[in-house]
């Protein structure tokens, strides 16, 4: 009996947390105006960004403190080595 009860209980609960969470989801007010309608976008869009530079930043400082001594010190160099290449061939261009 007291199996029954408790099989029972946790069936009534389950089922009452199942209908609880098929509501609608709530959703934000709409804009009245096309104008509205674009400030939000813009907002969003700009969140976006800087969630993406920020995410842009960390990957960059996890690969510097990943490398080697050695490999920073080369990194470098063949960045200023490229830098100054590309210098070069923008002079011979004009």
């Amino acid at each position: 009996m007291k199996i029954k009860t408790f099989i029972a209980f946790f069936l009534l609960l389950f089922l009452s947390l199942e209908l609880t969470s098929c509501g609608t989801p709530k959703v934000g007010k709409t804009p009245a105006t096309v104008a509205e309608a674009e400030a939000i976008l813009a907002k969003q869009a700009k969140k976006k960004q800087k969630a993406a530079k920020k995410e842009k930043k960390e990957a960059y400082r996890r690969f510097w403190k990943m490398q080697t001594k050695e490999a920073k010190k080369s990194i470098k160099k063949n960045n200023r080595r490229q830098k100054k290449i590309e210098k070069a061939r923008r002079r011979s261009e004009y």
